[in-house]
């Protein structure tokens, strides 16, 4: 009691600096930084559904906190995960596609709303969301000195023209989509992206049925008249020959090559006489410059 005694003039000031003077902002300023009262944010898209490289549209709204605080930028970020190998281990990293900056430094006053339009173009090589991949689109409030507001939309990806004929056409060749995944690579892509989105595919009738195991397709350099591809054929591999072979990966060949929208008329045949050449081990230069 005596403390208290001695000691009251000194609470008295902190309880009527705590009840509306500098007190209580110093108080919700070290709260906010850590997140408590601190300005929301809620991203609403036009869309949950988009082709790749297609305008994405919508708003941004802030939801001011308990106290004033500079806003210093909004991002959105086109996210999704890869998987990484490391020591014969799996491991699930999550990937930023592109990142967009949607507005200059602003003040948010306690219990204000603010809302931004914005739009921008979901990269044409953006993955799809195929099998296990999921895409994001994440919003994050850029404020110094505490913890960054953020929101997640997930949305979903579907292949642009181009990338759906060639996926059409192989199915035509009697094979049959098995896999779809985002690995580690070391490939140069158009993007500086540490991935690329592999397409794992196997014969169940026509022309390659017993000739190979596996087809695998990545669609690399990008634009809406051209695009590089990668191609993978796994062959049957029998006995001890066999084995070796796989031991090795002698049993693998692959290749890369361009097609343009203008082979349509003959994207078929073109698919085919790769997988032959793979098959065959056959290289053939002119076909890289095509």
């Amino acid at each position: 009691m005596k403390n208290y005694e001695t000691n009251r003039p000194l609470n008295r000031k902190i309880s009527e600096e705590m009840n509306g003077g500098k007190g209580m902002s110093i108080f919700t300023k070290v709260l906010t930084s850590i997140g408590i009262g601190s300005a929301r944010v809620d991203t609403k898209l036009e869309h949950t559904s988009y082709k790749a490289g297609d305008p994405i549209r919508g708003v941004v709204e802030v939801y001011g906190g308990v106290t004033e605080q500079t806003i210093d930028a909004i991002y959105l970020t086109v996210n999704t995960t890869f998987t990484r190998q490391k020591d014969d281990h799996p491991y699930t990293e999550t990937a930023a596609i592109e990142q967009y900056q949607i507005t200059e430094p602003f003040l948010m006053k306690a219990n204000e709303t603010k809302v931004f339009p914005f739009s921008f173009t979901l990269p044409i090589d953006a993955p799809l969301t195929f099998g296990n991949t999921r895409v994001w689109v994440q919003t994050g409030l850029d404020i110094k000195n505490a913890v960054n507001p953020q929101d997640e939309d997930y949305i979903a990806v579907r292949p642009n023209q181009m990338t759906a004929a060639v996926i059409e056409k192989i199915e035509k060749l009697g094979f049959r989509l098995r896999k779809v995944e985002c690995e580690q690579t070391t490939f140069g892509t158009s993007r500086s992206c540490p991935f690329i989105q592999e397409f794992e595919f196997f014969p169940v009738n026509g022309l390659f049925l017993g000739k190979l195991d596996k087809l695998k397709i990545a669609f690399l350099e990008q634009t809406e008249e051209r695009m590089e591809l990668f191609m993978e054929v796994d062959r049957h591999a029998r006995g001890l020959g066999g084995f070796l072979s796989e031991i090795l990966e002698t049993d693998k060949n692959h290749m890369r090559f361009s097609i343009a929208s203008q082979d349509s008329p003959l994207l078929s045949k073109l698919l085919e006489q790769k997988i032959i050449c793979c098959l065959s081990h056959r290289r053939d230069k002119q076909d890289k410059k095509n």
